[in-house]
């Protein structure tokens, strides 16, 4: 655990990791790039449209919460807005550091489909 206690606002709901589990090699990972970042204290992760499935996993270190978000309280704290956690209830989240197929990987119950590279998927 860091030494960073989030500081909740009013409308930002507190969830454990049932919505998204992080494995210990992506703590580590996203860990440093914030470090190297030094963008912000939260990860937003959420679903957008595009990729060649349909909708895509989109990260990014974030200064604070939006009223109506849902944290994710850890090393890394995430927030996922309500509309993504649909898409993303149940979801482990990786990484790799292979040379080829390396990176984050999303392993989403909810995915139908998904693309060869994994960036994107469809419901």
């Amino acid at each position: 655990m860091s030494d960073f206690e989030p500081n909740i606002p009013e409308g930002v709901r507190v969830v454990d990791n049932r919505l998204i589990k992080v494995t210990e090699a992506a703590i580590q990972k996203l860990s440093a790039l914030k470090e190297r970042e030094n963008a912000g204290n939260y990860l937003r992760v959420r679903v957008t449209g595009g990729g060649c499935s349909g909708l895509a996993y989109k990260l990014g270190f974030v200064e604070a919460p939006k009223s109506g978000d849902l944290m994710l309280p850890g090393e890394v704290t995430i927030l996922v807005d309500t509309k993504s956690a649909l898409y993303l209830r149940g979801m482990i989240m990786d990484y790799s550091d292979k040379l080829v197929a390396g990176g984050f990987k999303f392993n989403n119950p909810n995915a139908k489909a998904s693309c060869s590279c994994g960036e994107s998927f469809a419901v």
